[in-house]
C-alpha cells in the first residue's frame, strides 16, 4: 500500500517543523553566548578591570570585537524571525507557498533552506533589483 498524498504532506510537515525548531533552538544558544560574552565584557569595563593595563590595540580589539557580536546578534534575530514566520506557516497551512507570487515553492528548496518564503523565481528577481 502506498501512502496517501496526505499522508506524505503530513510527514514531509512535521520533518521541516522538527528541522525548524531545531534551527530555532540553536540560533537561541547563539544569541545566548553573544550576550553573555557582551554582559562579561560591559561587566569587566564598568569595574574597570585592566583598565590601566590595556594598550590601545586591545581597545580597538574590543570595539571591533562588540561590533561584530552586534551584527551577528542582527543577523541571528532576523534568521529566528524567518524561521519564527515559517513555523507560523506550518500552523496556518500556508507553508511551501511563495509570500510575492503565491507559487508552490519546489519542495527540495524548502529542504535546503526551511525558512524560505520565496519561490525560486521571486527570490532571484529580489536578489537582481539589490
Amino acid at each position: 500500500m502506498n501512502p496517501s498524498n496526505g499522508a506524505i504532506e503530513k510527514a514531509r510537515l512535521e520533518a521541516a517543523r522538527a528541522r525548524l525548531i531545531e534551527e530555532k533552538e540553536s540560533l537561541e544558544r547563539e544569541l545566548k553566548e553573544i550576550s553573555d560574552g557582551n554582559l562579561e565584557m560591559l561587566q569587566s569595563e564598568m569595574t574597570g578591570e585592566n583598565a590601566h593595563d590595556e594598550h590601545i590595540g586591545d581597545s580597538g580589539t574590543a570595539t571591533f570585537e562588540r561590533e561584530r557580536d552586534l551584527t551577528l546578534e542582527n543577523n541571528i534575530k532576523d534568521l529566528a524571525g524567518r524561521v519564527n514566520a515559517a513555523l507560523e506557516k506550518i500552523d496556518k497551512g500556508t507553508y511551501g507557498i511563495c509570500d510575492n507570487c503565491g507559487a508552490e515553492i519546489d519542495p527540495a528548496r524548502l529542504k535546503a533552506v526551511p525558512y524560505a518564503n520565496l519561490c525560486i523565481t521571486c527570490k532571484t528577481d529580489e536578489e537582481s533589483r539589490r
